[in-house]
């Protein structure tokens, strides 16, 4: 076999190969026993046609069609690896010559990896945010601690805002009761936001007993998005009490003995979380610098194709699990179709051109992923994903996806070198020390997120909107081909 290759642009190239009719052999005897199984010949048995009555009755084409068909991975491969090429997805492959005996001649277009220089990037110098905690941050920690011990006590008086309500809902749409739009005992604090735009109004004023109508758009189940006719029903209002802020209130909360301990503990917890945005922020403040310095070259083709996965996993996933449309979504987020086109198409480039950088630094600094990396890791996705260990490494192993993790692990690692090697300081000037910040650069994952946060980062924005968002969620890093 011999093979040529040909650069068509910095991201593509087209294979020329010749394969000799002999190297055809093996794959025309498969052919030949394939066809064997599949036809019955009068005369013979099922499985002992000779090839000549083969060709003589389903014709020598068929034969080496199937043969071609066969073979044509292998040769490909094989010039690929000759070459020494990076292919992205898979080819476009033209026969270009089939003379029965002589040869086989055939062409394959692909996406290749781009070579990438990576320049100096220790003069790359970012500014984050200060880690600062003020006494309202730790007086407001601690009262949304009191908040989840405070206690309810059912009242015979009208509801009120902050009062716990017991209700009963029922929705119609044109008309028509939904199957799915009844719900019995539901507990609701007045001014909460998490239910229906308009509950507020309609159960202030209610005495248990008491129901009202009011018209709101649904947010989900069978009819998300349609206005309905809402009847709201209360059969119990509790008024909250809050525990008073003392000792005995950290002693019941926590496992602090004095509320001074009590709020010391919350202000370390609030600078350790700030610490860790502090991190995840020089993480992409340096990422995005780096990507500065690089001229990468995207193929057009997985560009196509990770806009097109982003797009379904917005829709299909995200807004899907909170009854939402792509078209609700923009509306609630007050962009236009195209906005929406041209702000998926940048964060795809840009978590192409990120896979690609960190990729090559990883071959550049001879970066490697030891057992207990990976584990980590997988211990980290698993919970993200909300599965067991165990499960998730199953279906890691199922998915043949090892190798991606292995990849995630790796891009981590090399961006933790361009981020030790830059300059952080923050809004006050200082010099920030990452270096014990590991944990915090491992778990960001930011070579991971920024090929599918952005996608994510939408849904959340409507998950918040909506007053539903309580924690942010996770994308899936869409697998090298």
């Amino acid at each position: 076999m011999k093979s040529a290759v040909e650069t068509l642009n910095p991201t593509r190239v087209r294979l020329t190969v010749e394969v000799p009719f002999e190297e055809l052999k093996d794959s025309l005897d498969a052919a030949y026993k394939k066809i064997n199984q599949q036809v019955t010949v009068k005369g013979f048995r099922k499985g002992k046609v000779p090839a000549r009555v083969i060709d003589q009755r389903f014709g020598r084409g068929a034969v080496l069609e199937e043969a071609v068909n066969d073979a044509l991975p292998r040769f490909y491969t094989d010039a690929v690896n000759e070459a020494e090429l990076n292919p992205l997805g898979q080819p476009e492959v033209d026969i270009t010559e089939l003379k029965d005996g002589e040869t086989l001649n055939f062409t394959a277009e692909v996406d290749v990896r781009p070579t990438i220089e990576i320049p100096d990037y220790s003069g790359i110098e970012v500014e984050v945010d200060a880690v600062e905690v003020t006494e309202d941050d730790v007086e407001k920690a601690v009262e949304q601690l009191r908040e989840r011990f405070a206690s309810t006590t059912p009242v015979e008086r009208a509801a009120e805002d902050g009062d716990v309500v017991t209700i009963d809902l029922e929705a119609k749409v044109d008309g028509e009761v939904l199957e799915d739009g009844v719900a019995s005992g539901v507990s609701y604090t007045i001014g909460s936001g998490e239910l229906l735009e308009g509950i507020d109004d309609a159960v202030k004023g209610l005495e248990a007993g008491g129901e009202a109508t009011f018209t709101s758009e649904l947010k989900g189940g069978s009819a998300a998005g349609k206005e309905a006719e809402v009847t709201v029903k209360v059969t119990q209002v509790a008024a909250r009490e809050l525990p008073e802020l003392d000792d005995d209130f950290a002693q019941l909360a926590s496992e602090f003995d004095t509320l001074e301990e009590l709020k010391a503990d919350s202000r370390k917890r609030l600078e350790d979380m700030k610490q860790f945005d502090q991190a995840t922020q020089a993480q992409e403040r340096v990422l995005d610098k780096l990507l500065e310095l690089v001229e990468v070259p995207v193929p057009e083709k997985l560009l196509e194709d990770e806009i097109n996965t982003r797009k379904h996993n917005l829709e299909h996933h995200q807004l899907a699990q909170m009854g939402l449309t792509l078209d609700k979504y923009l509306e609630i987020q007050g962009k236009t179709a195209e906005e929406f086109d041209t702000e998926t198409r940048e964060a795809a480039v840009k978590g192409i051109k990120t896979q690609f950088v960190l990729d090559e630094l990883v071959n550049k600094e001879e970066l490697g992923v030891d057992q207990e990396e990976l584990t980590e890791h997988l211990m980290r996705r698993a919970a993200s994903s909300g599965m067991s260990p165990d499960q998730f490494a199953q279906a890691v192993v199922q998915q043949n996806q090892v190798p991606m993790l292995v990849g995630e692990v790796a891009r981590g690692k090399a961006l933790a070198v361009v981020v030790e090697a830059a300059t952080v300081k923050d809004t006050n000037g200082e010099i920030v020390d990452l270096e014990d910040e590991d944990e915090t650069a491992e778990a960001t994952e930011t070579a991971e997120a920024t090929e599918t946060a952005e996608a994510t980062e939408a849904a959340e924005a409507t998950e918040a909107a909506e007053g539903k968002a309580e924690n942010k969620g996770e994308g899936e890093e869409k697998a090298e081909a």
